[in-house]
């Protein structure tokens, strides 16, 4: 699992996730994650376009994190998954924890 990490303004991070988010990926990736997730009323974007797989590991990983976000007075945003993991959390009704956006263009809008 791969994490690559952008600042878009003083309050908005972008982390772009790629390849499997499971119990190694998540691994991986979990210490990092939560850091560039820290901060007062942040607003965090994951880009989820390049995970190709997502276990329960790492639907837990993005719920934890995105209650630690909105404690601090943040938004954690989900971006542009693929269908396959698209599913996977509509199914596990995470986004009625987590907003999920078809893309970068409308997660950024719903923030103004």
């Amino acid at each position: 699992m791969e994490l690559t990490y952008s600042e878009l303004n003083s309050n908005t991070r972008l982390m772009a996730l790629t390849g499997k988010l499971d119990v190694v990926g998540a691994g991986q990736i979990e210490t990092r994650f939560a850091g560039h997730a820290s901060g007062d009323k942040l607003n965090v974007l994951v880009d989820l376009s390049g995970v190709e797989y997502m276990s329960s590991l790492g639907i837990r990983l993005l719920v934890v994190t995105a209650k630690s976000v909105a404690s601090r007075g943040g938004k954690l945003l989900l971006v542009a998954p693929v269908t396959k993991v698209k599913d996977v959390l509509v199914l596990t009704g995470i986004g009625g924890v987590i907003p999920i956006f078809d893309d970068l263009d409308s997660a950024l809008a719903s923030l103004k």
